[in-house]
């Protein structure tokens, strides 16, 4: 009898155990050897040599380009996740809209993201060509003249982040799923109470898909870090370094310097960043996400005040 017990409580744990057996291997694994590398002198090629912090002590006081790979990563990230999810969001609402085709439109959105890097960096090395681009011929005729988007340092920076706001998908794709479990009703009142489209979207709309609004705010912090692919091969991290982000420099250090033990060093100083933008997000958002569940709350308490 206990030996059936035990085989029907362990029975969910044998359909999950592969999930669980390439958590440890392909992620906690990996993660936990990353660790003990940034404490070795680990080259490609030659025996590991302990240094203890020796790789943090060198980072923080005498690389000079971690401090600027840094500060280029947090450029890119105050522009592009702003950006990012303002894009995603306006799309999102455009695709609830009750018109004819509306779903091929949801199609062509989402199509960039399941695109590879490699194809999209070609694209838009093309579209960001400073000679034959298309996005310079659109604006010669309207009488400008383009930049040298990507080999000017100046544009750099701009150029990889509209590249990047191209696969927008995933997000608009969240926002648009939340929008729609929007009841109705609750549009059809507001529009009885003489509110417009543009007060029903701040008054009803953003305060209740805040939930998910947070959600992407962290995956796009997240990303942001990670961003390698495309920028290694829009600029190289060029012109002048002046894309050269912290995903990039890590990269470098760890496969074109054979620095693998510096490079975990630095992919670590990288997470417990993210980890600290991710505590001040979730830290700041009692202040403007809003729960269904504390809505109700806050209704049983009314109720329970007015019977008082």
């Amino acid at each position: 009898m206990n030996q059936k017990k035990l085989m029907k409580n362990m029975t969910p744990y044998l359909f999950i155990m592969p999930w669980i057996i390439g958590f440890l291997v392909f992620t906690i694994g990996p993660l936990i050897f990353s660790l003990i590398m940034s404490f070795f002198d680990w080259p490609l090629t030659s025996d590991p040599t302990f240094v203890g912090f020796g790789n943090y002590v060198q980072m923080f006081t005498k690389d000079k380009q971690f401090f600027k790979s840094l500060v280029i990563s947090l450029k890119y990230a105050a522009i592009f996740v702003p950006l990012n999810m303002i894009i995603a969001l306006f799309l999102a609402m455009l695709i609830t809209q009750p018109v004819r085709g509306v779903k091929v439109f949801r199609t062509i959105y989402y199509i960039p993201t399941v695109i590879s890097g490699v194809a999209v960096s070609i694209l838009w090395g093309w579209i960001l060509n400073g000679d034959y681009g298309v996005l310079n011929y659109l604006l010669s005729l309207l009488g400008i003249e383009g930049p040298k988007w990507l080999v000017d340092p100046a544009w750099a920076l701009l150029a990889v982040i509209i590249a990047s706001a191209f696969g927008v998908g995933s997000m608009m794709l969240i926002f648009y799923t939340d929008i729609k479990n929007i009841p109705i009703d609750v549009y059809e009142a507001a529009a009885i109470d003489g509110a417009n489209p543009a007060r029903q979207f701040f008054s009803i709309t953003l305060p209740i898909i805040t939930p998910t609004i947070l959600f992407n705010l962290i995956t796009s912090i997240i990303s942001s870090f990670q961003q390698v692919t495309l920028v290694m091969l829009l600029t190289g991290g060029g012109p002048l370094k002046s894309t050269y982000f912290y995903g990039l420099y890590t990269y470098n250090n760890a496969f074109k310097h054979h620095k693998l033990g510096y490079a975990s060093a630095n992919a670590w100083v990288m997470f417990v960043i993210i980890l600290c933008l991710t505590a001040l997000v979730f830290k700041s958002s009692s202040a403007w996400v809003f729960y269904e569940s504390e809505a109700g709350g806050a209704e049983k308490k009314k109720k329970k005040g007015g019977k008082k």
